[in-house]
């Protein structure tokens, strides 16, 4: 029987050749399967004790792979939906593998029939128009990080961009004047144009005359001219929240996430009327079952509804009493 061939070269041509040549995936998707890469080889090394170089296709098998998972759940205290995007990196290079190593055949299938585990529903939690207003009148716009903080908050609300396409925008990606909107790419290197309302609109015309930092590209950048990064946006985000529950208490019980502020964009879209399959194309959702959950976190739509049934009328006794129209149909039998 021939020897399993190493690990290490199939991951390698993995990643260079499936994911960053064939695929063009993210360099947050690369990123994300390269952790789970390193957590699981260096998983290996502590129970088999081989290093990375020595690993064969035939060690990682299906208990394996679920002994790493449970380890990782006791070891990092990692919650299901994080335990389950690990496994969707494992099933993805084992599926790759497939048309690769057809004589691992049985071995492959047996681990993509792992199953993820059951997840709950997290409730989506977005801000109303008070707490909007609040964390907006935070940033002194009498300097310039001010202003900067100010537009770039006011931007993700309105516009519903995730984190890591906000902070990789440049100035070139916005047009203005008719039809203005911002252009940027998502996941999976999708494109798409949001539009940018009035109140935007204005605003960033504004911005875009003040002379970029250090000759700078970046759309909001850093005071010596470089690239916000996610962590840098979510430290000024909470600088400027906490600012805000000073005026704002309903801002004291909440924990305002930069995804919060898209959430917040999806139910101003879905207050002002705006149908579902518009709202995914808005925020770049794959699909509109993901949408869904912001008609399911939305209580006045469900209120409304409410309003809408008739009420029931119940006889004081308590006892059903039939109308004429039945009454009368009964007689005749």
């Amino acid at each position: 029987m021939s020897r399993s061939p190493s690990i290490a070269p199939l991951i390698e041509r993995y990643f260079a050749e499936r994911l960053m040549h064939q695929r063009g995936v993210s360099p947050h998707t690369v990123a994300s399967y390269r952790d789970t890469f390193r957590l699981l080889l260096r998983f290996a090394q502590r129970r088999l004790g081989k290093p990375p170089s020595h690993l064969d296709l035939a060690d990682p098998n299906a208990p394996f792979i679920i002994a790493f998972l449970d380890d990782l759940e006791a070891d990092r205290a990692i919650g299901a939906r994080t335990r389950n995007l690990r496994l969707t990196a494992i099933r993805a290079f084992f599926r790759f593998l497939a048309f690769e190593e057809p004589a691992s055949s049985g071995q492959i299938q047996r681990i993509l029939a792992i199953p993820g585990k059951l997840t709950e529903k997290r409730e989506v939690h977005f801000l109303s128009r008070p707490e909007i207003d609040a964390i907006l009148a935070a940033p002194d716009r009498a300097d310039w990080l001010g202003r900067r903080d100010h537009m770039l908050l006011l931007f993700a609300i309105q516009t519903g961009l995730r984190l890591s396409e906000i902070a990789s925008l440049d100035r070139s990606d916005i047009t203005l004047g008719t039809g203005a909107h911002v252009r940027c790419v998502g996941k999976g290197r999708k494109e798409r144009r949001t539009p940018l309302a009035g109140q935007v609109r204005a605003a960033m015309q504004c911005w875009l005359k003040e002379p970029p930092r250090g000759g700078a590209s970046a759309l909001f950048p850093t005071i010596h001219g470089g690239r916000l990064s996610p962590d840098a946006i979510q430290y000024l985000l909470a600088k400027h929240v906490g600012t805000a529950r000073a005026y704002c208490p309903s801002l004291r019980h909440k924990r305002v996430s930069p995804h919060v502020l898209r959430h917040t964009a999806a139910m101003e879209l879905l207050q002002a009327g705006v149908d579902l399959s518009v709202i995914a194309l808005w925020l770049g959702h794959e699909s509109i079952q993901t949408t869904q959950t912001y008609l399911h976190a939305h209580i006045a739509l469900k209120t409304a509804a409410l309003a809408k049934l008739r009420p029931h009328n119940v006889k004081r006794s308590g006892r059903f009493e039939p109308e004429d129209r039945l009454l009368a149909f009964l007689d005749a039998l």
